[in-house]
């Protein structure tokens, strides 16, 4: 027991050490990778929640970025249930009846990735979820005890950062401003696309926002795309969605 404490402690000291000095705005990016390196998992991501619509603002990799615009896309798996009920979601193995059950589609379409388990821990102050960090792993298994702690102490960080965003601009360790402007609004500038694609769904099918939502997500399902690619074209003019 006094073993582990020293190894959690470490670990904590760790997570400070490489942490410190980074800018907000780079913080996602920083604990996604930092998450690979301490935990046994092969990649992460970070993503906002708002509005039932996950925004990825962070990832280890191209594959855990695929991970997350998947759910955003289908508007379901782990990231989604946890920022739901504002607590840790551990699937262990996403071909379990549990995780079929649950995210079926999702299940399915991560394990053909090569994903077989999530983590995902809310970020925020309980009750109020603000996004989420998900943690995927290759093979089966859960994190658990101080890989647990770990992952907790990492959401606990991303979540001072995201507190910390709107003072972005007024300067930071690393100099630049995030890209796309300063503060929150630069990290979130897709979610303002997709909200407009959403607008322009509505328009044309006229259909609630809900549904207009749905539909979007539908399309972009259907083509093998993200919600997010389909959303730029449809506000770039470089497409139309119809009832087909």
């Amino acid at each position: 027991m006094l073993k582990e404490a020293v190894h959690v402690q470490r670990v904590d000291e760790a997570i400070v050490e490489r942490l410190r000095g980074t800018a907000p705005w780079a913080a996602p990016g920083r604990v996604c990778a930092l998450a690979v390196e301490l935990l046994p998992v092969t990649g992460a991501s970070v993503s906002l929640c708002v509005g039932g619509l996950p925004l990825r603002i962070g990832a280890s990799d191209e594959a855990a970025a695929g991970m997350a615009e998947l759910q955003a896309t289908l508007g379901d798996g782990p990231c989604l249930y946890a920022a739901g009920i504002a607590a840790p979601v551990i699937a262990p193995d996403l071909t379990a009846v549990p995780a079929v059950l649950r995210w079926p589609v999702f299940a399915h379409q991560a394990t053909a990735a090569g994903v077989r388990a999530v983590t995902s821990i809310p970020l925020g102050v309980e009750p109020v979820c603000v996004g989420t960090l998900d943690l995927y792993g290759a093979e089966p298994g859960g994190l658990d005890g101080g890989d647990l702690h770990t992952a907790l102490v990492l959401a606990g960080v991303l979540t001072s950062a995201l507190v910390a965003l709107p003072r972005a601009q007024e300067g930071a360790e690393e100099g630049a401003d995030p890209p796309g402007g300063g503060g929150l609004s630069g990290l979130t500038a897709d979610h303002d696309q997709i909200h407009r694609a959403v607008g322009m769904v509505m328009a044309q099918l006229r259909v609630p926002a809900d549904e207009a939502l749905d539909r979007l997500r539908g399309y972009a399902f259907a083509r093998g795309r993200t919600v997010l690619d389909v959303a730029h074209d449809l506000v770039g003019h470089r497409g139309s969605l119809y009832a087909d």
